[in-house]
């Protein structure tokens, strides 16, 4: 689709829609799931757009949090009695345009933990069109694999047409697709969250699938193993780095990959504060306040001038760089001393043994109290040399996983994250 086709495409969504109140987006990647919002501003109305990551029950109870007035959807059957569209109900003639004053846009969070929240943003696109300036050369060639309904993917996007870029969209990922599309569009610009370049790193068709194109590789979502990005470095060039934010708060920090160059001691740092944005530890979890923030959470105060606590936990090194060390919220007690572990770092641990592709540990209940659970993906290696290879790295026995089992994946979210709900089910854990 050119620029022309989908400036007209988007003028008779926006004449087809009419006026609406509170307009839910729950559409698969393709064109049509921005321009179907982006009508809906133009029209005035509130944008909810439909977590990908979320449960069915949480997707309802945003719409029923939000008041959602219009449904447009890949899925009618999916959604209860109402104002329920396709897009192919929305074409109709186009109407005159007018640019609203403000847009009010919301984003609920992923999900993985609970009910989501919801999070309002009013200014977002006014930061992206400071961000995404026009390429001054040739357009860049961007590929999206992350929901275009996740602030990721939204903000990727937007950004892509923001610079005047071609933008490939792929709904859902596999990393062979996306090595193929690399080599294929020449692509130039892609993010990938840290499973998802794990996936790629592994493929059996990366060594032969040219990757020189590629100018810049962002990484994010989620805490990045050290070992993982060297290896992106080795694999692409000096192209990949990596940023931190969450849907409150988009841009925290980012680091380079200048940065990174002949610094190893970086690799496990997500960056230092990016301008406009301020952060400090409050009790060992990172708290965050700037331009880049939420209007706050819906039926809530505004989140003002005030400090947001983001649930991460975290240190600054004397050069203001930020190392994240899990969520507060995953910390386990454990041992008799009631030492508190973040999963994440025996995570690193773990998945710095090099028959190790992936990992994910968390807490589960006991007769005795809670202990470390592992599930690994690898090769040509057993329980017990998990153990000893953390047991090498901490030197205590509290940071052992009690118990180590393998698979041959793990689970994800729509957005691309280690779905630790899902592998707690299996233990009964909330």
């Amino acid at each position: 689709m050119t620029y022309r086709e989908a400036d007209a495409l988007l003028r008779r969504l926006h004449g087809g829609l009419g006026e609406a109140g509170v307009v839910a987006v729950d559409l698969e990647n393709r064109p049509e799931a921005l321009l179907v919002p982006l009508a809906a501003m133009l029209r005035g109305a509130r944008v909810l757009f439909v977590a990908a990551s979320a449960p069915r029950q949480a997707e309802l109870a945003a719409a029923e949090a939000a008041g959602v007035t219009t449904v447009v959807t890949d899925r009618p059957e999916a959604w209860p009695a109402g104002d329920v569209r396709t897009v192919s109900d929305l074409l109709g003639q186009p109407a005159p345009v007018s640019l609203p004053g403000a847009v009010d846009v919301l984003f609920p969070s992923g999900g993985t933990t609970g009910a989501p929240k919801i999070i309002r943003h009013s200014g977002i696109y006014d930061g992206m069109a400071h961000i995404f300036a026009a390429s001054p050369g040739e357009p860049e060639r961007t590929l999206v694999v992350a929901p275009m309904t996740h602030l990721t993917g939204h903000a990727s996007v937007v950004g892509g047409l923001l610079r005047g870029d071609k933008v490939v969209l792929h709904n859902g990922f596999a990393a062979g697709e996306v090595l193929a599309a690399i080599e294929e569009h020449r692509i130039t610009a892609l993010s990938l969250t840290p499973p998802r370049l794990a996936a790629l790193l592994d493929h059996p068709a990366r060594p032969r699938t040219r990757l020189d194109s590629v100018r810049a590789l962002s990484l994010g979502a989620a805490p990045l193993p050290p070992h993982r990005l060297a290896q992106a470095l080795e694999v692409f060039g000096p192209v990949a780095g990596q940023g931190y934010g969450l849907t409150e708060a988009p841009m925290i920090a980012s680091i380079s990959a200048a940065e990174l160059a002949g610094r190893p001691g970086r690799l496990g740092s997500v960056g230092r504060i990016v301008p406009g944005m301020e952060a400090r530890i409050t009790e060992g979890e990172v708290e965050v306040r700037g331009l880049a923030m939420m209007d706050g959470y819906l039926g809530a105060p505004p989140v003002g001038e005030g400090w947001l606590p983001t649930g991460d936990l975290g240190r600054f090194d004397d050069e203001g760089y930020l190392y994240l060390s899990g969520r507060a919220d995953d910390v386990v007690i454990v041992g008799e001393h009631g030492t508190k572990i973040a999963p994440s770092t025996v995570e690193d641990a773990i998945a710095g043994h090099p028959a190790v592709r992936a990992v994910a540990v968390f807490g589960v209940p006991g007769e005795d109290g809670p202990s470390l659970h592992a599930v690994v993906v690898a090769e040509g290696v057993g329980a017990e040399e998990i153990r000893t290879r953390a047991r090498a790295v901490f030197g205590r026995e509290h940071y052992v996983p009690a118990t180590v089992e393998f698979a041959d994946s793990l689970p994800l979210t729509g957005i691309g994250k280690v779905d630790k709900r899902a592998l707690r089910a299996v233990f009964g854990v909330d």
